[in-house]
């Protein structure tokens, strides 16, 4: 397996330090914008259809009688599914090109999600009045939910690589990290939606209905994708000028490498330890939120709404704001390896507080921290998807995005059962998990600064370009 990588070149302070601010020339069009919108609508979708479950498993523990455990087994065969997924789909995508293999995966994630809800006509679930069938009945539901979250986790690990493949594509380097903020800023908003949606359609029409609507959202999307989005070198509406813009700092291309040689990269190294430590604690967030608050506090599918929506609404600021703020320091002079590295320490040291959540009687409070800590994430999670463009050539964006999704979902995986298990014996004791997530973000940095004390680009031998076919952008 190969793959066509390109080079980057040295680029000059002023290019680095130049955001689009008072008297820098802007470029007629805002098409990429404009693709910036559509990929911050796919991810608000992807996490919508990935948090349904995590609102409703105060319910679905009712339904079918599960325990901590249960749930933790079936956030681990999603997260399975993720790390197959991320693995194989950046390769997949830098073939076939994100308009494609982005389309294939929401088709695929949306019948799955939609497949959760067949769930409640199944046989096992004629009634709740099982007696002594609820042990099988609870088993058999696990397995049932598993299947269903094993291939929503398979299609869904395309959305991040694919995301962060487009923005490298369609915005220079000095506009990437403020791009990807609005993107990941995405599955903050589908997170917030998702707790406000979810009871509405559970409480009128049951909790099947929630599966069916949401999962539908993708086929919305889709007509939208497959009617505007095309490659930067082909799209009919780019002006002369704005696409000027976009490739005002891309690099030449350089000679096929394996794929497998990625794997050789302190590079993709850096990343997928930044993923691998982080994403866990992104995770715990979102799937223990909702039960967090029902245990601690109390609350139920009709009172955690506006909490979570809180909680998220906040991440949603610190998902742009991490972005500005690396981009904002590199306007004043930075330079990228300084900008990227003190963003993500600022936003790392912002996650401490979260350990007072488990002390506070408040459950206000409790929703401050926590907000403040889903804030931090998303702020350093801008910063550290936006390491893979300033390192990584275009065309191998989407497979170092993957291989560092991987070894984040493998985190999860480790994560999941963990979380489970302790919550189980320590009769829902949140203190442990939420104790040591902070942490995680401060190993994770100083991995990524043991292998990149500089932000170094890969070195590649360059491709004439008189040998070089086609477009870059594929």
């Amino acid at each position: 397996m190969q793959i066509v990588t390109e080079a980057p070149t040295k680029r000059s302070a002023a290019a680095l330090g130049d955001t689009g601010g008072p008297g820098a020339a802007l470029p007629k069009g805002r098409v990429r914008w404009g693709i910036c919108a559509l990929i911050f609508a796919v991810t608000t979708v992807n996490y919508i259809d990935r948090q349904v479950v995590s609102v409703l498993k105060p319910t679905l523990d009712a339904v079918f009688h599960w325990t901590q455990t249960d749930y933790g087994h079936i956030v681990l065969a999603f997260s399975t599914a993720y790390a197959i997924g991320q693995f194989c789909v950046g390769f997949f995508l830098d073939r076939v090109g994100v308009r494609r293999g982005l389309a294939l995966a929401v088709v695929l994630w949306s019948l799955a999600a939609i497949g959760a809800g067949l769930i409640g006509y199944l046989p096992m679930n004629s009634g709740l009045g099982l007696g002594p069938n609820v042990a099988a009945v609870g088993g058999l539901s696990v397995l049932a939910f598993a299947t269903m979250r094993f291939f929503l986790g398979l299609a869904e690990a395309a959305n991040f690589p694919a995301a962060i493949k487009t923005v490298a594509q369609w915005f220079p380097q000095k506009e990437r990290s403020l791009a990807t903020g609005f993107v990941n800023a995405g599955s903050n908003v589908g997170a917030l939606a998702t707790p406000l949606i979810v009871p509405i359609l559970t409480l009128r029409y049951g909790w099947p209905t929630a599966f069916y609507v949401t999962g539908a959202l993708g086929f919305f999307w889709l007509i939208a994708w497959l009617r505007f989005y095309r490659d930067p070198g082909v799209h009919p509406r780019l002006s002369p000028e704005e696409s000027a813009f976009i490739r005002s700092d891309q690099a030449p291309k350089v000679a096929p490498i394996p794929w497998a040689s990625l794997l050789n990269k302190r590079q993709t190294w850096a990343f997928s330890l930044g993923k691998l430590f982080s994403d866990p604690v992104w995770w715990f967030y979102l799937f223990w939120a909702p039960d967090f608050f029902h245990h601690r506090f109390g609350l139920d599918l009709k009172s955690f709404g506006w909490p979570l929506a809180v909680i998220y609404l906040m991440a949603d600021f610190g998902s742009i704001a991490g972005g500005w703020l690396s981009c904002s320091l590199m306007s004043r002079g930075w330079s990228v390896n300084a900008a990227r590295k003190t963003a993500m320490l600022i936003c790392a040291l912002c996650v401490m507080p979260v350990i007072g959540a488990v002390y506070t009687q408040h459950v206000w409070v409790a929703v401050g921290l926590i907000g403040l800590a889903a804030s931090a994430h998303q702020g350093w999670s801008s910063n550290l998807f936006t390491l893979i463009s300033d390192t990584t050539p275009g065309p191998a964006v989407g497979s170092v995005c993957g291989i560092g999704g991987t070894a984040g979902a493998v985190g999860v995986m480790i994560m999941a059962p963990f979380v489970g298990y302790i919550l189980q014996t320590t009769h829902n004791n949140y203190a442990i998990p939420v104790t040591v997530a902070p942490f995680a973000y401060l190993v994770g940095l100083l991995c990524i600064q043991v292998l990149l004390p500089r932000l170094e680009p890969m070195r590649l031998p360059e491709i004439p370009d008189e040998l070089t076919p086609g477009d870059p952008c594929r």
